[in-house]
């Protein structure tokens, strides 16, 4: 097999999301990143749902496009915090940072992550969108803010991480625990399993 056939049978992850790059070797998946170029504002009256699938397949389709040749099966993703009814992206700066924290403090929000799976041979997709609610305990000031100084919460939507230092405040969560990190592992393996993907795994 020429090593160009052998690229176009690969995997492409377009997240500069290392997150869902830790994820995705964990599990043994063998892929490639190159982070997408796209618009992430929401249009109009669009769902949160629709918002964030559909950026996941603007992500997998602007990088099929951009780099063709580059795999087959080309991964987008991406994940918003919905805190009564309002979407939570990333924090511009420490000042959104501590608004969202308040906000979150002492409340129940939704998580939802999404990703859809390009296939790039057959102009096929696959699609997913998982919800969980997460329980965040009431909020001290001084909390925020040495949260917030940690420079943790800068690139997180919601302004903070399960994963990391951010666990402290999460109370209880109902549903997908990799889907609050940023990525729905379960179903996205086994989506990629009916789409063949599955010679990219490594042994185990």
């Amino acid at each position: 097999m020429s090593s160009e056939c052998k690229e176009r049978s690969g995997i492409v992850l377009a997240s500069a999301s290392p997150r869902r790059r830790e994820m995705l070797q964990r599990m043994g998946v063998r892929f490639q990143v190159i982070p997408a170029d796209v618009d992430e504002q929401a249009h109009g009256t669009e769902t949160p749902e629709a918002f964030v699938v559909r950026l996941s397949r603007d992500k997998a389709l602007e990088v099929a496009q951009r780099h063709p040749t580059s795999g087959r099966w080309f991964i987008g993703s991406d994940t918003i915090v919905v805190c009564g009814g309002v979407i939570m992206g990333k924090p511009e700066d420490d000042t959104l940072a501590a608004q969202m924290l308040r906000r979150l403090s002492g409340t129940t929000h939704e998580v939802l992550s999404a990703y859809a799976i390009y296939d790039g041979q057959n102009k096929g997709w696959k699609q997913c969108c998982v919800s969980t609610e997460v329980q965040v305990r009431a909020l001290t000031e001084h909390e925020i803010e040495g949260y917030i100084a940690s420079g943790e919460p800068a690139d997180k939507a919601g302004a903070y991480a399960i994963q990391g230092l951010g666990a402290f405040m999460v109370s209880a969560i109902n549903g997908s625990y990799t889907s609050v990190v940023g990525l729905p592992l379960s179903e996205l393996l086994m989506d990629l399993e009916e789409l063949g993907a599955h010679r990219m795994f490594d042994a185990t």
